[in-house]
C-alpha cells in the first residue's frame, strides 16, 4: 500500500503567480499591496500555511510588501505561518532574504546541459563546488533555518548526474525540490522519480512543483502526493509562467477525491470564494478551466438542461457546494430546449403559462436563432417572440423566488 506523506500546499501566487501572462493580459502586471493582503487573508483562511515570495533582490518594491505582509500575517492567525524566499544560489539573494526575515530559502539552479551553458554558465563541476560550498555553511550559521534545494529541470536531468549534486548536501537541507521547470513530465515519470528519491532520501521531504505545458500538472501533483512527496507548489488558478502551474484549488479539489483527511487542514468551503477573489482582482472571469468553478456547473445543451431542471445529479457528479460553488448555471441560447424556455418565462419572468404555449415559443425560437447576435440576446428574441401571445404576468412570492434552482436573468 502506498503511504502518503502530504505535509501541504506552498502557494507561490505572489511569486511564481505574478511572472503569469494572464497579468499582461489583464493589464496588471503585479498584484499591489492591497490585492496582496486580500488574497493573503483568503489563502490563510483556505488553509495554506507556507508561502513563497520573490527573494528581495527582484525590487525594492517586493521586498516592501513582503515586509509589510509579514507583520499582516500576524493579525490573520496564531498559527505559524511560514515564509520561504525563492533563491537563486547566489551570496545576494541569500542575505537579502535572510536580512528581511524569511522563515526558510527556497534554493535553486539548473543542472541540466541548456541551464550550465546558457543559464548560469556554470559547469557541473563548478555547479557541485558551489553548491556544497554554499549550503553546508548556510546550515552550520542558521541551524534553525528552512533550507529547500532544487535542481531546475528535474525531469530533462539525468538521474546521476542530479544524485551527485543531492548526495553531498541531503544531510543539510529540510527538503528537496524536484521542479518540473519546462513542464515535460508524465505521470509515470513522476511515480518513478518520487519513488526513486524517497528510497535515496528517506529523511528529506520532497517538495514537487509541476508548469503546465502539456496540460499535466495537476495530475503530475496527484500522483506526486500518492507516491509520497510531502509538498506541492500551487498558486490560485494556476498561475505562473506560460501555461501555470498546479491550481491551489483544483488539487485540493482532488485531494478530497483521493481521501478526505489529506483535506483535513484546509477549509474547502473557501475554494469557490478565493478563486472568484482573484477574478475580482484582475476583472475577468475564473478560468473555465478551474474545476471550482460556476461554469462547471453550468449548462447550454438542451438536453442537460431538461434533466438538471428535474435532478441536477443526472449531469453534475461533484458536490461542488463543499467547495463554495452554491450556484447553479444555464444560459438560455441556440441550444436550450422547451423546457428551459417554459422554466424561464413561468419561474424568471413570471407569465401564466402553458406547457403546450412554451413549446409552440420554443419552435419559433428555435427557427430564429440565426438572429442572435451582440445586439438581440437569446433573452431579448425570446421575449419579442413571447410578446405576440399575449402572456398575463403574475407577482411571484418572495418564498418561491429563494428556492428556484437558478436565476436566469
Amino acid at each position: 500500500m502506498k503511504r502518503i506523506n502530504f505535509k501541504g500546499i506552498i502557494d507561490t501566487t505572489f511569486r511564481d503567480g505574478q511572472e503569469s501572462p494572464i497579468l499582461f493580459d489583464t493589464y496588471k502586471y503585479r498584484f499591489s499591496l492591497s490585492d496582496k493582503k486580500k488574497l493573503l487573508a483568503g489563502l490563510i483562511k483556505l488553509g495554506i500555511r507556507y508561502f513563497e515570495f520573490f527573494c528581495p533582490v527582484v525590487s525594492q518594491a517586493e521586498k516592501k510588501d513582503f515586509l509589510e505582509l509579514k507583520k499582516f500575517a500576524l493579525t490573520l492567525t496564531n498559527d505559524k505561518i511560514f515564509f520561504f524566499a525563492h533563491c537563486r544560489s547566489h551570496d545576494l539573494d541569500i542575505n537579502q532574504s535572510l536580512d528581511v526575515g524569511f522563515d526558510g530559502l527556497n534554493l535553486y539552479i539548473g543542472l541540466s546541459k541548456l541551464a550550465q551553458k546558457y543559464s548560469h554558465k556554470h559547469n557541473f563541476q563548478e555547479i557541485l563546488n558551489l553548491t556544497k560550498n554554499l549550503i553546508t555553511p548556510l546550515r552550520k550559521n542558521n541551524p534553525d533555518l528552512y533550507i529547500r534545494f532544487s535542481g531546475e529541470d528535474a525531469f530533462r536531468t539525468p538521474l546521476k548526474d542530479t544524485f551527485q549534486v543531492y548526495d553531498q548536501i541531503y544531510q543539510y537541507v529540510d527538503t528537496f525540490g524536484i521542479p518540473d521547470t519546462v513542464g515535460i513530465a508524465t505521470p509515470r515519470e513522476v511515480s518513478k522519480r518520487i519513488k526513486v528519491f524517497k528510497k535515496r532520501y528517506p529523511k528529506v521531504n520532497l517538495e514537487c512543483h509541476f508548469h503546465n505545458d502539456r496540460g499535466l500538472s495537476l495530475i503530475n501533483a496527484i500522483t506526486a502526493i500518492e507516491e509520497g512527496a510531502e509538498f506541492v507548489d500551487c498558486s490560485i488558478w494556476g498561475l505562473a509562467e506560460r501555461s501555470g502551474i498546479t491550481s491551489t484549488t483544483a488539487l485540493l479539489f482532488n485531494m478530497y477525491k483521493i481521501d478526505k483527511k489529506l483535506c483535513k487542514n484546509y477549509s474547502i468551503e473557501l475554494c469557490y470564494p478565493i478563486n472568484v477573489l482573484m477574478g475580482t482582482i484582475l476583472d475577468t472571469q475564473v478560468p473555465p478551466t478551474e474545476p471550482v468553478s460556476l461554469t462547471n456547473r453550468t449548462h447550454t445543451a438542451g438536453v442537460h438542461q431538461k434533466a438538471v431542471l428535474k435532478k441536477k445529479d443526472v449531469y453534475e457528479s461533484h458536490n461542488l457546494e463543499m467547495f463554495g460553488v452554491n450556484k447553479n448555471q444555464m444560459f438560455l441560447g441556440p441550444l436550450s430546449g422547451w423546457n428551459l424556455i417554459y422554466y424561464y418565462l413561468k419561474e424568471i419572468k413570471g407569465f401564466i403559462i402553458t406547457k403546450d404555449q412554451a413549446k409552440k415559443i420554443a419552435k419559433e425560437f428555435k427557427e430564429c436563432v440565426d438572429q442572435i447576435n451582440k445586439s438581440l440576446s437569446p433573452k431579448k428574441l425570446l421575449l419579442k417572440i413571447t410578446d405576440k401571445y399575449k402572456l398575463t404576468k403574475t407577482k411571484i412570492p418572495d418564498r418561491y423566488v429563494k428556492k428556484r434552482l437558478e436565476d436566469l436573468s
